[in-house]
């Protein structure tokens, strides 16, 4: 008979599937609620099905929702009966919509290109009468709706969908006009979408879209402007069509007619463009993709979801799924290319796709912000995606769009309103592309030159402090560590170099001489060859990798580094501006401030600012003047919170001197008040204020407190100015007091270090976060005098409740900072033993500097029955040898002790109940230690001493326990350890003895020479019921075996 054809799948109504497709969690509800309700209604009237809806859903919250959802669905798969259904889904639901709107976002977030043709169709139908019904939260559908909109996509779906959703606005204009967030939103979309919609056929559509923009423009301008620089960005990409052209020029040269708060073009270049606007040009499967390869996905994956106003349910839904489908993955840099290949076969393989570029790269340099983990890591940065997006354009018009939009937020960038990690791309693109791209370094820093010029000429003075703010910024935040090397490259044609001279002379070398340049002429004659279109913006079609280094290492670097001048050498030689916060002194403080401002010598002005903290103190010293006395003398001391604040020389006449300088006044203030002084809070709420304006007052206070004599035993004192911060918390303002410390002064962080622990042991001691920081900047010699620290008991590092966490954590550091940690544990006097769980977590390919120096440690140790039970609960895997390699040296050097430790594993495990289980589990942690795992290291160790003269296998306990484990393991287990059972069975074979010397048998036992005890009752009985479970086949053998072993026992 031939065997009966496999039964096919259903086919659901609402979703797309293929016959390998599971079927849908989501569509199988759905189709559940569509059986209640037609259940409830089937061979009903209309009036009696109404009443019997009704009915159900006053029975619960769960038949209100079922009712909902159902009829919801026909009214998407059953469009002869979408409008009854919607009447009767209006008659009884009780939430106000707000389960149809939950489930209509989480299928348009998540389910949509996956929706057949008459789901998609009855949907769009379904938000048109919400829409026209006046329900709540309809508004943020349709946001949702206009984030499904692909940019640089005119395939006839997408049409279809920009088509609908604009008939559905214009049609209901009154209600779109009541909902600001959705004007701005729809007006974002639509000019975006105007680009795209160029050709003759598309004109209809084109001139809706221009239409309603203009309309929303010149009709709700303020409800617009929300938007910020980005609606300049795209206005100016439409300006030439002739509608368009009239509103631009009447944003350039008549701002009032638009609104009369509207005071010109220069009050949206200043304004950023929040994130929500740049996350609606990607669709959810877009970013979903994006945020794939640029973050370690641990969060929500669409900052629109948690924008827009849906409901709760539907935001929890989206985090959700795609936590689960992106929590363990990400993408490598230098493993990204088929990644990369497939987004653009999927999204960029058009020419008209091109234009999705500027909406990629705006989005990555706006709303992809990655945390200092991912930054740290080896996750595919985001300057390495915009560089491969810039590489792959094939347009000159797009590529020049796809540069003004990495660069759009450096042209009026503000420090005090921007984010650094709007620019950072930019830099870092132009960065790691000079040594194996340098055209691209090149065009970038020609459009960074050029654009100043002609972007908007009226504006050039503010375009030119933008971008030297953005530098500026960026040095200061040290994204990179010096502009020289960038911008007065050899790899860059003279031409280009000079431009960058004379445009920021602050950043720039001097001109090298002509013999050093020579080296480099034909790289730079290369260079002058791609020149002629640098204009058009157009790059090289191959295929872009760029490299990891993080700087260009040449046989002239140091020699040319000492010619750059210094950069904040020319920041300090500004002179200090307190005019903005005199007047918000009295006449005496300001007096006082202004004293203090003329005077250069330090000890007059400690004079000067003792008098002012003595004015604090006085009880009418009016407190709103603290802010602005704060911000005057963080800008009069801002040359004290530069550089080194540690002595070359550490002296107690070196460390008093370092601590004379006028802001200590304040320090020496408090130490010697008394905390129930009215004045100590006074003077602990000015330190506050001056910490909001100058963030490194804090370790400041630390080093204080720890170099000063006058502050001895007060480090207190700190904890105190902790809670009085804006922070408010200990742990947080210690955690950012050291990191500033870090990233400043490695040498004071060490120098602190010993104090931070001793006095605050519940804020260090329990997280692995301020040790990170340590072990990520300090070098050998500096690890080496930490470690002396710890062994003269000067500093305590680790403590055992909380040493095993620290070390958990160290494992995803980098491999010096792991070493280091291991080094500075060892250093203590904490028992291995403590640790030894942390075996359950390391695994060989992913933490080697951890095995190894457990591995260097163990092989000290006098093996313990805990420690081999970790060591024999790790997998066994080929290349492993981490189990064997201890297990062998603890063989020769412990061999009774091991011995005994195993027997006792081997016998324990065996009289467990046997449960298959994986022993290369992913999960070892919960891995329970099983007879086989035990078995296959004990064989390797066999392997590993069989070309030696150890006798450890020959011995009492090892052989007792295989003869125990082989009396009642299976014939699988049997055969596959053969060799070991097989040791067992010529022990057996040894006891054996003729009846002539049965008598002295007990006398010339292994266990009578060892001076082992006879064995008890209970192994007769575990001998002689082992016996009996044997098969039929091997009954007599058994017998024997028995019969041989009890006339040994006794």
């Amino acid at each position: 008979m031939e065997p009966a054809p496999a039964k096919a799948k259903p086919q659901g109504r609402l979703l797309v599937s293929t016959q390998l497709d599971a079927r849908d969690e989501l569509e199988e509800k759905l189709e559940r609620c569509v059986v209640i309700v037609q259940g409830l209604t089937n061979g009903l009237s209309e009036r009696e099905a109404n009443d019997a809806l009704n009915a159900s859903v006053c029975k619960g919250q769960q038949q209100h929702e079922e009712v909902c959802l159902g009829l919801f669905t026909l009214v998407l798969i059953e469009a002869s009966q979408a409008q009854r259904c919607y009447r009767d889904l209006t008659l009884v639901n009780r939430d106000g919509m707000n389960v149809v709107l939950g489930k209509i976002n989480q299928i348009l977030m998540e389910k949509f290109l996956k929706l057949q043709d008459t789901p998609r169709t009855q949907l769009v139908w379904l938000v048109r009468e919400l829409v026209k019904s006046g329900v709540i939260g309809a508004d943020g559908v349709i946001m949702t709706l206009l984030k499904q909109i692909a940019g640089g996509d005119i395939s006839t779906k997408n049409l279809w969908l920009a088509e609908n959703v604009l008939d559905i606005l214009l049609d209901q204009k009154e209600w779109v006009l009541k909902s600001g967030m959705l004007i701005a939103m729809s007006v974002y979309t639509y000019l975006r979408l105007i680009v795209d919609h160029g050709s003759p056929n598309l004109l209809p559509l084109r001139q809706k879209e221009v239409d309603f923009c203009i309309s929303m423009l010149r009709e709700k301008f303020m409800e617009c402007q929300i938007i910020g620089r980005d609606l300049v960005r795209l206005l100016q990409n439409v300006a030439r069509i002739p509608e368009m052209e009239l509103l631009w020029r009447d944003l350039l040269h008549n701002p009032q007619v638009l609104s009369p708060q509207f005071t010109g073009i220069l009050q949206l270049l200043t304004a950023r463009t929040s994130r929500k606007f740049l996350a609606c040009r990607l669709t959810p499967d877009m970013e979903t993709k994006l945020l794939f390869m640029t973050s370690r996905v641990r969060r929500s994956f669409l900052v629109y979801v948690s924008s827009c106003i849906f409901s709760q349910a539907c935001v929890r839904v989206c985090a959700f799924e795609l936590a689960c489908s992106l929590s363990s993955s990400q993408v490598r840099f230098g493993q990204q290319k088929r990644y990369q290949d497939w987004f653009q076969r999927q999204y960029l393989s058009t020419a008209e796709s091109q234009s999705l570029r500027c909406d990629l790269i705006r989005y990555i340099c706006g709303v992809v912000h990655p945390s200092n983990e991912v930054l740290s890591s080896d996750i595919l940065p985001r300057w390495a995606i915009i560089g491969w997006l810039l590489t792959t354009c094939t347009s000159n018009v797009a590529a020049s769009n796809a540069k003004l939009a990495l660069f759009y937020d450096w042209l009026f960038f503000n420090p005090e309103k921007d984010s650094i990690m709007n620019i950072e791309p930019a830099i870092l693109v132009m960065h790691h592309s000079m040594k194996p791209h340098p055209a691209i370094t090149a065009t970038l820093l020609d459009f960074m030159c050029r654009i100043i010029l002609h972007f908007y000429p009226p504006l050039e003075s503010q375009v030119r402090q933008g971008v030297f703010n953005s530098l500026n910024f960026i040095m200061e935040k040290r994204v990179l560590a010096h502009l020289a090397p960038l911008f007065d490259n050899p790899k860059l044609d003279r031409e280009l170099r000079s431009m960058l001279r004379e445009r920021f002379p602050e950043f720039c070398s001097q001109p090298s001489p002509p013999t050093e340049v020579k080296m480099e002429e034909a790289a730079s004659m290369e260079m002058e060859n791609h020149e002629g279109d640098k204009d058009e913006g157009c790059y090289d079609n191959t295929e872009a990798t760029f490299s990891d280094d993080e700087e260009e290492v040449n046989n002239k670097g140091k020699k040319r580094e000492f010619r750059f001048p210094p950069i904040k050498e020319a920041v300090v030689e500004e002179p200090a501006d307190i005019t903005p916060w005199l007047d918000q002194l009295d006449d005496t403080m300001k007096e006082k401030v202004q004293q203090l401002q003329k005077t250069s010598d330090t000890e007059s002005q400690c004079e000067v600012m003792q008098e002012i903290v003595d004015l604090i103190l006085e009880e009418d010293f009016d407190t709103e003047q603290m802010s602005g006395l704060a911000s005057c003398l963080s800008e009069l001391f801002k040359e004290h919170f530069r550089g080194e604040v540690l002595p070359d020389e550490i002296t107690e006449e070196s460390l008093e001197e370092s601590v004379c300088k006028p802001f200590c006044l304040i320090f020496r203030n408090l130490v010697t008040m008394q905390e129930d002084n009215s004045g100590f809070s006074v003077l602990l709420d000015m330190l506050a204020e001056l910490y909001q304006k100058q963030p490194k007052i804090g370790y400041h206070l630390l080093y204080y407190l720890k170099a000063s004599k006058a502050a001895n035993g007060k480090m207190m004192l700190y904890e105190s100015f902790a809670q009085a911060t804006a922070l408010g918390d200990l742990h947080t303002c210690l955690m950012m007091d050291m990191k500033a410390c870090q990233e400043d002064d490695v040498r004071l962080l060490c120098y602190l270090t010993p104090s931070i622990y001793s006095e605050f042991p519940d804020e260090t001691l329990r997280s692995g976060e301020l040790l990170n920081m340590i072990v990520a900047v300090i070098d050998s010699t500096q690890l080496q005098e930490l470690m002396c620290h710890v062994m003269m008991g000067n500093l305590v590092m680790f403590r055992k409740d909380s040493v095993l966490n620290i070390l958990i954590q160290s494992l995803e550091w980098e491999t010096f900072e792991q070493y280091s940690t291991w080094q500075l544990f060892l250093a203590h006097s904490i028992p291995l033993e403590t640790i030894i769980p942390i075996l359950q977590h390391v695994k060989y390919k992913e933490h080697p500097e951890a095995l190894s120096c457990l591995l260097l440690q163990l092989r000290r140790e006098k093996p313990s029955e805990e420690m081999v039970k970790m060591i024999l609960n790790r997998p066994c895997h080929p290349e492993d040898q981490f189990t064997t390699s201890i297990l062998r040296h603890w063989a020769c050097k412990y061999d009774e002790t091991l011995a005994e430790h195993i027997k006792a594993q081997l016998i324990k495990n065996n009289n467990q109940p046997r449960k298959r289980q994986s022993l290369r589990s992913s999960s070892s942690k919960l891995a329970q230690l099983t007879l086989e795992q035990i078995l296959e290291h004990m064989d390797n160790l066999r392997l590993s001493l069989s070309n030696t003269k150890n006798n450890f296998f020959s011995q009492t306990p090892i052989l007792q326990a295989l003869q125990h484990v082989q009396a009642s393991c299976d014939e699988a287990h049997k055969m596959r350890f053969s060799d070991l059972f097989a040791l067992a069975e010529e022990y057996e074979d040894s006891q054996s003895k003729p009846p002539k010397s049965r008598r002295k048998a007990p006398a010339t036992s292994p266990r009578s020479r060892k001076g082992v005890a006879p064995p008890t009752n209970n192994e007769e009985e575990s001998i002689s019921s082992s016996a009996s479970v044997c098969s039929p086949s091997a009954s007599v053998r058994c017998e024997s075996q028995f019969y041989r072993k009890s006339r040994i026992v006794f």
